[in-house]
């Protein structure tokens, strides 16, 4: 089932995901949900609070990324079929160099700017079925990691930008909030009904 994305402004976007057992209700229903919806809105990264749950959990799907002209032959590969559910995520580690890319989100449509974040993440989590790992990623593929792992420490991509960079998009960031983006699929709006 395809369900309405929270957009900017939405409460459940600021709030710290909690963590969650495996008898979780409705766990498997949700994550196939949240693909669902993650593909229908063509992303390739979906957190809980981004569809109204302050859990922590968040799914990735990067082979989009794998047709860029921008990335390696190495890294294609590397993208290509890289689909991964993360329930109680923690990043133990960042590091190497930091570098920037155009950032942009399905809770923030419309609005894209340069994010900058370390290369290389060592992150913990349980999958689907609760087993634990401890996983290192580089590049892109620990970029969108951070991003939706942002999301669930209540962070999104325009914290991470300056002072003037905020004001500069506070006109569009108004228009979300107020339901006046249009996006091609389903939004809950701050201070509107589902649309």
């Amino acid at each position: 089932m395809i369900l309405p994305i929270y957009g900017y402004g939405e409460t459940v976007l600021r709030k710290v995901g909690e963590e969650i057992q495996k008898d979780y209700p409705h766990l498997q229903e949700t994550i196939a949900n949240m693909y669902e919806t993650m593909y229908h809105a063509c992303g390739v990264g979906l957190a809980a609070p981004q569809v109204g749950l302050a859990i922590r959990l968040f799914i990735v799907d990067t082979t989009p990324f794998a047709d860029s002209d921008e990335v390696s032959k190495e890294e294609a590969i590397a993208l290509d079929g890289f689909k991964k559910t993360f329930i109680n995520a923690k990043i133990i580690k960042e590091e190497g160099d930091i570098w920037g890319f155009n950032e942009g989100c399905l809770s923030i449509p419309d609005v894209r700017e340069d994010v900058f974040r370390h290369e290389k993440i060592t992150i913990e989590y349980v999958d689907e079925n609760f087993t634990k790992k401890t996983e290192v990623y580089e590049g892109l593929i620990a970029r969108v990691i951070q991003h939706e792992y942002d999301h669930i420490e209540g962070v999104l991509f325009t914290d991470h930008l300056s002072i003037l960079k905020k004001k500069l998009i506070g006109k569009k960031l108004q228009n979300i909030m107020e339901g006046k983006a249009r996006p091609d699929y389903k939004m809950k709006f701050a201070n509107l009904k589902i649309k």
